[in-house]
C-alpha cells in the first residue's frame, strides 16, 4: 500500500495546492495527512521519538508545499 500511496502521490504532484480552490486543497492536505500517518507507523515500532519528529515534518513540509503551489 506505501508504493501504492507514493505512486498517486507522485502521479499527482501539482494538481493539489491551495491555489487551485477548495476541494483540491482539502484533498492536498488529507494526502499530505495520510502520508505523515504512513511515516509515523512505519517508524512507529522502531523509535518512536523518530517517528514523531519525521512525521511532523512531513506534515509541516507538505503543508508549506501546498501553501506554496
Amino acid at each position: 500500500m506505501r508504493f501504492a500511496w507514493l505512486s498517486w502521490l507522485y502521479r499527482h504532484f501539482t494538481e493539489y495546492g491551495y491555489s487551485q480552490g477548495l476541494l483540491p486543497a482539502a484533498i492536498g492536505t488529507l494526502a499530505v495527512l495520510v502520508t505523515a500517518a504512513l511515516v509515523w507507523f512505519t517508524l512507529d515500532n522502531r523509535n518512536r521519538p523518530a517517528a514523531m519528529a519525521a512525521s511532523g515534518l512531513t506534515c509541516a513540509l507538505g503543508i508549506g508545499w501546498l501553501a506554496f503551489h
